[in-house]
Order: structure tokens, then C-alpha cells, then sequence
């Protein structure tokens, strides 16, 4: 079982966000902003690939409601979702980051050098 499943059966202790039948956010224990929050399907799906799309539709609904409380759905931020290993994916369950709070910055592509990707 996945450590995000384990945090769904309430294995694994997590800060809350929000949560309904389908979907549950909570707090990212090593923020990349000053709100991070991690939504997942509370069925195991391995990645975005997965999905099935009116579950992702659902999912679409949830992450705005999710925005709405934390107080960024004015404001702006970014909704990021890494999908297999040269995605940069380190958990194997469905997950996206909701990340605000601040002016963001693009980060890791910022200096990059578009020759060493060819």
C-alpha cells in the first residue's frame, strides 16, 4: 500500500484541508510555498495517465473548492502534477500540488539551458 493510501485509511497522520466521498487535500510537510497542499483521489490511481475523466472532472471541482479555502482563488497559484520518472513523480498515487500564497516563480527551469534537453 502506497503512503498516500495509508494517509487516506488514516494510517499516517496528515493536516487536513479539505475532504469529501472522492478526494482529500492536506498540508505538504516540505512546503515549496507558503500554502502547499496535496490533493489526491482517495481511489488509487498510479498517475494522471490513469484517471478516468470525469473523474478527473470531479477532481477539477474539488481543487477549486480547495483553492476557495485556503484563500488563494484570487490571489493566483499553481496547480502541478509530476506524471512518471522523468516527470520528477516520487509517489506512485495521483497527486497534485496546489501551491500559492506568494508571487511564483517558474524554479528549476529558470536557469535551465534548453541544449541540455537535446
Amino acid at each position: 500500500m502506497c503512503i498516500f493510501c495509508k494517509i487516506i485509511n488514516k494510517e499516517i497522520p496528515s493536516n487536513t484541508v479539505a475532504e469529501n466521498e472522492e478526494f482529500y487535500a492536506f498540508h505538504d510537510i516540505n512546503p515549496k510555498a507558503p500554502v502547499h497542499v496535496l490533493v489526491i483521489p482517495k481511489t488509487h490511481y498510479n498517475s494522471f495517465n490513469d484517471i478516468p475523466g470525469e473523474m478527473m472532472g470531479k477532481m477539477g471541482t474539488f481543487m477549486q473548492e480547495v483553492a476557495k479555502t485556503l484563500g488563494i482563488d484570487q490571489s493566483g497559484y499553481r496547480i502541478i502534477s509530476n506524471i512518471g520518472e522523468n516527470g520528477g513523480q516520487e509517489v506512485g498515487h495521483l497527486h497534485f500540488h496546489v501551491v500559492g500564497g506568494a508571487k511564483l516563480h517558474w524554479g528549476h527551469f529558470a536557469d535551465a539551458d534548453p541544449k541540455d534537453f537535446f
